[in-house]
This record gives C-alpha cells, structure tokens and sequence, in this order.
C-alpha cells in the first residue's frame, strides 16, 4: 500500500499593512505510473431504457454507466454511429493499479494539478483502477502537467 500523498507546507505571508499569517499549502507527493490508451473515446448518451448497442463493446476499454436518467457509452470513438448526443475527442490514461479500496488521493494527485491547469476530465474506476479521459485539444498540456507533478507517463 502507498503512504499518504499529501503533505502540508507551512508558509508565512506578509500582507502590505505589515501583518503576518500562516497559510497551508498542501503538497502532491504521490507518483502514480500511467499507460496512454491507444484508441481515441467518444462518451454518449442514450435513453435510460435502451438497450445495450453491440458497437459499445470492442477495443481495449469501454464503460457502460446506466442510471433512473440515462445510458452513458464511454468506448472508442470509430465504434460509434453519428448519434444526437455523444461527443467524440477523448484520450484516455490507465492509472496502474491496482489499489485497495481504502487508498487515500489516487484520483485527486492527478485532478488537482489539472483543475489548477483549468483542464476537464472524466474518471472511470474499475474494482482494481482507474482511468482519465482528457479532451484531445488539451491531451498534451495534461502530459505535460502531470509528468511535471512527478507522474511517469509511459
């Protein structure tokens, strides 16, 4: 099992009328490896009662998420037909697990410096890991983030 991935780091501010605080910076310490997925994903919606389309499955990942509003297809993009509501674009990142359910981080090490970034994702967990979907236009700078937070990206 990992240790803790936060650390806080105290740090003293001087504000311009000459008083003094104390600010805690939490610190990433955490180094997750994490495996490109090769194929490009599109995540799509259909009505709740649908029935599950033979194209969602195929390629090395798909995700089927059925809730009382819908039926969410996360899968490889060149599987899905021209829908009203899906939206193709999406590069995915393996997490390599696995990890006990009781690990503390995991998805926050790598959607902290991300937010900061102001770059959205979509996170998949599976029983032993989990993924990260990042839109393609932003894919790079989301590598480079991560690799910069001390993430290895293989």
């Amino acid at each position: 099992m990992l240790s803790c991935c936060w650390h806080a780091q105290p740090k003293v501010i001087l504000t311009p009328a000459g008083l003094f605080f104390f600010q805690i910076v939490m610190k990433n310490t955490r180094q997750l490896k994490l495996t490109p997925l090769k194929d490009e994903f599109a995540i799509c919606q259909l009505d709740q009662g649908s029935e599950i389309p033979s194209w969602a499955f195929g390629g090395e990942f798909c995700s089927l998420t059925r809730t009382s509003e819908e039926l969410s297809i996360l899968c490889p993009a060149n599987q899905v037909p021209e829908l009203s509501n899906y939206e193709p674009g999406w590069r995915g990142l393996k997490i390599e697990g696995p990890f006990e359910f009781d690990e503390i981080g995991v998805l926050a090490s790598l959607t902290a410096p991300l937010a900061e970034a102001k770059i959205s994702l979509l996170t998949v967990s599976t029983y032993d890991t989990d993924y990260i979907f990042i839109q393609k236009k932003n894919y790079r700078q989301a590598v480079n983030i991560l690799e910069a937070a001390g993430h290895t990206i293989t």
